[in-house]
């Protein structure tokens, strides 16, 4: 038996680990990457049910500290004022905690066909179809630009909604089918009467794990993304949305969010508390029911304070990044060979670089493997939502990161896709793309049987 000194581990590690994330690109060529470390050194092994959970690794006894208690935050139900723990949700809002819409901080799902929503992981955003003096997407009178489906005892909430599916069948050149459900959207019981122009856009909470990551990919390097398309024919061209970030007050580079809403995790998360369950914050400080009947001051404004708000967004930056699967396995080989050729990576970008980082060394110039680009894509009108958002018009979505996809049914137990959870399958999201991706879509429908089920695969192993 060999005996290993825990302290001289400890060591070792720390020592590889500062190795790693400080070393610069150009000393790790593709080639002698391990494909397994998603997140660099910020990639956990476990690939159970827990894997969208997992801490970054170097945090100290103080760090670790204020992840865990933004991760019990996390997880936590707010309560109507007045109360001793959690105070201030509503009047208007979507659930009850950050938890409910993210389960096991994976990707939500949409309402059952038929019923009204309750409190799902699944929400809709609206617009008049203007804009407001910061470009955003101006509100809906008397709605907002978010339609809250719940409300505290005694107020009243805009309304419910419910959807309903039209099964549509694809038929691949080979003669098999593909069964396609396309949703409808319908918004019902109204306190007011709802603006017939009124744009809506269905929105499925996406998993939060590797967003730290994801923020510190730098501006330069998504704008460098963005140009590299005019002179690499493998690289598909995508568009930066420039959002407003309300910290700095001026436009920024947009990375969260379906459509690259949100610059930063803070203005995520300090919104989605606002919008979603009500709950104001130093940088939303106003209900989101301000200006409308339901509107009530509890006087507790901010509902939470500075330091439970940092640990929220210190905890949702420091998520590590499932491993990959299966990496030597043939049929996923070939599947990821047919991924390229497919030109499915000239979005779902394999390799990216982080920047330097001081204050936050755990994401400081890593090679990640996040296969997205975080640029707008065209994805043609059986996706539209017809909702322009800032520069991302009606038909352009996010690339969605793909990393960690193959656990979904493990940690959510449930599969559901794209920004609306229409497609119950990958080859059903696959089915769904068009547009700019319609290149890949018919590349990949011409191939056989098999060679469909190995890009499914390799899909399985990120």
């Amino acid at each position: 038996m060999v005996i290993v000194n825990s302290k001289y581990f400890y060591v070792l590690a720390v020592v590889l680990f500062f190795s790693t994330s400080c070393r610069k690109a150009k000393d790790f060529p593709e080639s002698e990457q391990d494909p397994r470390l998603s997140g660099g050194s910020q990639t956990t092994f476990n690939n159970g049910s827990g894997a969208f959970d997992q801490s970054f690794f170097g945090l100290n006894a103080h760090d670790q500290l204020i992840h865990d208690i933004g991760d019990t935050k996390f997880s936590s139900a707010f309560v109507t004022a007045p109360a001793h723990v959690n105070p201030g949700i509503g009047p208007l809002f979507n659930n009850i905690s950050c938890g409910s819409c993210h389960p096991s901080q994976g990707s939500g799902s949409p309402p059952q066909a038929g019923q009204n929503a309750g409190l799902e992981s699944f929400f809709l955003l609206l617009s008049n179809g203007g804009v407001d003096a910061r470009g955003a997407p101006a509100d809906v009178p008397g709605f907002g630009n978010q339609l809250q489906n719940n409300s505290s005892y005694g107020k009243q909430k805009e309304g419910d909604y419910n959807v309903t599916y039209t099964n549509q069948t694809f038929t691949y050149p080979d003669g098999t089918t593909a069964i396609l459900r396309a949703p409808t959207y319908n918004i019902v019981n109204t306190y007011l009467p709802f603006p017939a122009n009124t744009k809506v856009s269905p929105r499925m909470a996406p998993s939060v794990f590797g967003l730290g990551l994801l923020e510190n990919i730098g501006d330069a390097t998504i704008i460098a993304m963005s140009t590299q398309a005019q002179t690499d024919t493998n690289m598909i061209a995508g568009l930066p949305n420039y959002v407003w970030d309300v910290v700095k007050n001026k436009l920024a580079v947009g990375r969260f969010g379906h459509k690259c809403e949100r610059p930063t995790i803070e203005q995520q998360v300090a919104e989605a508390l606002q919008q979603d369950i009500g709950i104001t914050n130093k940088l939303f400080p106003n209900e989101n029911s301000y200006g409308q009947p339901q509107y009530y001051d509890d006087g507790l404004s901010p509902e939470i304070n500075d330091s439970t708000l940092n640990a929220l967004v210190y905890y949702m930056r420091t998520i590590a990044v499932p491993a990959r699967r299966n990496v030597t396995d043939a049929t996923v080989l070939r599947g990821e060979q047919l991924f390229k050729q497919a030109k499915c990576a000239g979005c779902h970008r394999q390799t990216i670089v982080t920047d330097v980082n001081i204050t936050l060394p755990q994401v400081s110039n890593q090679t990640i493997h996040p296969y997205t680009d975080l640029l707008l894509h065209d994805l043609g009108p059986g996706l539209a939502d017809g909702r322009a958002v800032y520069n991302a018009s009606g038909q352009d979505w996010r690339t969605c990161p793909l990393w960690g996809i193959g656990l979904t049914q493990i940690v959510t137990g449930q599969t559901t896709f794209l920004h609306d959870g229409r497609a119950t399958t990958l080859e059903q999201a696959i089915l769904w793309h068009g547009g700019q991706a319609n290149y890949s879509k018919v590349f990949f429908t011409h191939l056989p049987k098999n060679d469909r089920d190995a890009v499914i695969a390799f899909l399985n192993s990120l």
